[in-house]
């Protein structure tokens, strides 16, 4: 096992196919496997005792990178999307060039297999089934008002304006779904600036418990120094008739001060360190506004895919309905060309008698 990297882990709502559902709490390895009994490569992760991710490489395989630091790929066999949100650009690159390397070998693997195949087996080439020709598949059509090339031109036109309704729809679908996926991503991105915010609220918040520790101890510290210097000045008063004395005092006093005097700038400095809390409490309200501006817009574009199916199953309907009307049409043309033709043999025997 080799080429380790770490991520966070989704996969696709098996209800909705379009809803990403988070299958790790946090980030997890992510690692390429070969597996010499089966001879097929995979891309495993694990989670406590559950296998998160057990993706077997296939060679038709793609890996999309649809942000910056979020990419996914689809494992019919598990038939599920995954997806792998990177904490940088440089690793979900490095992802992406490993998927490529690991994609190729199994290529490699899957071609080698099938050239031993054909060397123990070379008697089981079969040949494909001979084409009808045209003629037997498509007899022409005999017309009454026109040519039969009219008609076929006008079944091309309907058929044009009824594939150019269809790209249209399949169009709007593409983009509801590339709409769809960058909101999901940029809702991770919001989600996690989230966690980040609380994360550095919380730590700000036991700065501050700190601070306000050390703000308590020093205050007692300088309390007590006061007091000191108060019992000072009042044995100043007792031993005024000592010269020597009052000089060792006066210098305690200068020296009590100065220590107060650092004590009280050490307090200006905490003060100055705390943190405007304030703002990262906005930050994060504009952060939880944003997440619920991307699900409304979410919710909305869900509603308009699925307007865009209605209308593609609608336009289905009635493409079918109008096919089957023309068959009709067609056959009952058929059936009057060959009374027609009756007609006319039994118009020639009688002009012949």
């Amino acid at each position: 096992m080799g080429h380790l990297t770490k991520a966070h882990v989704f996969q696709i709502d098996p209800a909705t196919k379009r809803n990403w559902i988070p299958a790790s709490k946090h980030a997890v390895t992510v690692s390429f496997f070969y597996d010499a009994d089966r001879s097929v490569y995979r891309i495993i992760s694990v989670g406590g005792t559950k296998a998160i991710i057990n993706s077997t490489i296939t060679p038709n395989m793609t890996f999309t990178k649809t942000s910056q630091k979020f990419g996914q790929w689809a494992d019919s066999r598990a038939n599920t999307v995954y997806g792998l949100g990177f904490a940088t650009e440089q690793q979900l690159q490095q992802f992406s060039e490993q998927f490529k390397e690991f994609k190729e070998a199994a290529r490699l693997v899957r071609d080698k297999s099938q050239e031993k195949f054909e060397l123990l087996s070379p008697g089981l080439n079969i040949s494909s089934p001979q084409v009808l020709s045209e003629d037997r598949q498509s007899p022409p059509l005999l017309g009454v008002n026109g040519s039969s090339e009219d008609k076929l031109f006008r079944s091309k036109s309907a058929d044009m304006e009824e594939s150019t309704e269809k790209e249209q729809i399949r169009k709007m679908l593409s983009e509801g779904s590339i709409c769809e996926r960058n909101s999901e991503a940029e809702l991770f991105s919001l989600r996690d600036s989230n966690t980040k915010l609380v994360a550095a609220l919380h730590e700000a918040n036991s700065s501050i418990d700190q601070w306000k520790k050390l703000l308590a101890e020093y205050q007692e510290e300088t309390d007590r120094l006061r007091e000191q210097v108060a019992e000072l000045e009042a044995q100043s008063g007792v031993s005024a008739s000592s010269e020597t004395g009052s000089e060792e005092l006066t210098q305690n006093m200068a020296e009590m001060e100065a220590l107060i005097r650092a004590k009280d700038e050490e307090i200006k400095i905490l003060r100055s360190k705390k943190p405007d809390l304030s703002e990262l409490e906005k930050e994060r309200e504009e952060a939880c506004q944003r997440i619920q501006d991307l699900e409304v817009k979410n919710s909305e574009l869900d509603k308009r895919v699925r307007t865009a199916e209605g209308a593609l199953a609608s336009s289905q309907d009635a493409r079918s309905r109008a096919e089957s009307a023309v068959q009709k049409v067609i056959e009952t043309l058929d059936v009057k060309i060959y009374d027609l033709s009756d007609l006319r043999q039994n118009l020639a025997k009688l002009l012949e008698k």
